[in-house]
């Protein structure tokens, strides 16, 4: 048992509450209030914080294990015991960054899931989407590669799948279901990394994108929609997409239809930013889409901020080199960008605890919230959130982590998760 008295308790949703308390007993959260009106717990270790709050979530990473820059055809080849083993190490930084939970969106979270959940990994609660769908020629085929290789249902490797027609799209999606996937991805636009299409074009017919959302729902799994442009934005929220991810053009007529449906906008601002602060470091191909995108994407959020579309904290990040702006552990620089962009603190904060686990619909846990009977996925920082956001891109200030109730980072040692 854990009693944490802080100067300000931030609940998720709601106000703050100054000179408060939380006591987690076992895995759940038994009181938030007043601490003057905490009941005694003579037996709970007592922890004093400047603040706390529920752990964050990132609703948009990839666990794809590649170093060397990403590629849809590095994305392919790097062997999946590798990548696994490199993930794994950044399902322990994202941990360590106070992140308690994580929808992976293409990638081996699927697989890194079962050994957090089991205790043999430390690491956050993984909501895997195991291989990216889409279409021959779309985003997440490597268009480099063999065809015949690429376009095989059933090889081990790599995190991407094409898929063509209605029958092909249910296969696709039930063999994600088959490898244990709690969302599942599709892409309706070109993307920035595939080789030779256009971030604005639609993918994916209707009957294709029915088919899709419809055999993921019969498992009450939700769809994730990447979608820069328009046409795709608008195409995925028709087919009952639950998410947009990225949303690069989205006009007050757009906004209007995402906060009319219910969609849910992740906008994954963090790695706009890093790949337009690294313009110069792009491949020339990756760099013109970036120039165009970037900017757009920005005032793109801010339309959709100012509608009052529902938005979810979520970055992109997946590269497993330490360190650099794309790399996991610097996925709290996203609670910045969507301050930057026109929510408040304790909206950005909404928007990367009480309102990320709409992102998964049915799978959905009871967390993002510091409320009695919800898990107990807290976190503890040196310094309050709401007076500097960026506190919550340094991981140092994150003083202490619960995972389900168990300690898995304090000052005086950083402990693995419990089975």
């Amino acid at each position: 048992m854990y009693r944490i008295n802080a100067a300000v308790v931030i609940p998720g949703r709601g106000a703050p509450i100054r000179d408060g308390a939380v006591v987690i007993d076992d895995d759940r959260i038994s009181y938030v209030g007043p601490r003057t009106l905490a009941p005694p717990h003579l037996e709970a270790n007592t922890i004093t914080a400047a603040a706390v709050m529920p752990g964050l979530w990132d609703c948009h990473v990839h666990f794809s294990g590649v170093r060397n820059g990403v590629s849809t055809q590095e994305l392919m080849l790097t062997p999946t015991p590798l990548a696994a083993a490199r993930a794994a190490k950044d399902a322990e930084r994202l941990l360590q960054a106070g992140f308690t939970s994580v929808r992976d969106l293409g990638g081996h979270g699927i697989h890194l899931a079962a050994a957090v959940d089991e205790g043999t990994l430390a690491g956050p609660s993984i909501y895997g989407a195991g291989k990216v769908i889409s279409q021959t020629g779309g985003h997440a085929d490597a268009a480099g590669l063999p065809y015949q290789w690429v376009s095989d249902p059933c090889r081990s490797e790599g995190m991407l799948m094409v898929a063509d027609g209605e029958a092909e799209c249910v296969k696709a999606v039930r063999l994600q279901l088959r490898s244990g996937a709690k969302v599942i991805k599709v892409c309706t636009s070109g993307g920035v990394i595939s080789e030779r299409d256009n971030p604005y074009h639609r993918q994916y017919s209707d009957g294709e994108l029915r088919a899709i959302v419809e055999e993921a729902g019969r498992a009450e799994r939700v769809v994730a929609a990447h979608c820069h442009g328009k046409a795709g934005i608008m195409a995925a929220v028709a087919a009952g997409c639950t998410t947009i991810e990225h949303g690069s053009q989205i006009d007050d007529e757009t906004a209007a239809c995402l906060k009319e449906s219910g969609a849910i906008l992740v906008p994954t601002r963090t790695v706009f930013a890093a790949l337009a602060a690294g313009l110069h470091l792009l491949p020339p191909a990756w760099r013109a889409k970036v120039e165009r995108l970037a900017a757009e994407h920005l005032a793109s959020l801010r339309t959709a901020i100012e509608a009052g579309v529902t938005t979810a904290a979520g970055t992109d990040l997946g590269l497993s080199t330490s360190g650099t702006p794309v790399s996991h552990g610097a996925n709290g620089a996203e609670f910045g960008h969507l301050v930057a962009a026109g929510l408040t603190p304790l909206q950005a904060i909404e928007a990367g605890t009480a309102a990320a686990p709409l992102t998964l619909g049915r799978q959905a846990p009871r967390a993002g919230l510091l409320a009695e009977g919800y898990d107990a996925d807290v976190i503890a920082l040196s310094a309050d959130p709401l007076a500097d956001i960026a506190v919550l891109a340094q991981p140092d200030k994150i003083t202490h982590v619960w995972r389900h109730g168990s300690l898995v980072k304090s000052p005086e040692r950083t402990v693995r998760t419990a089975a």
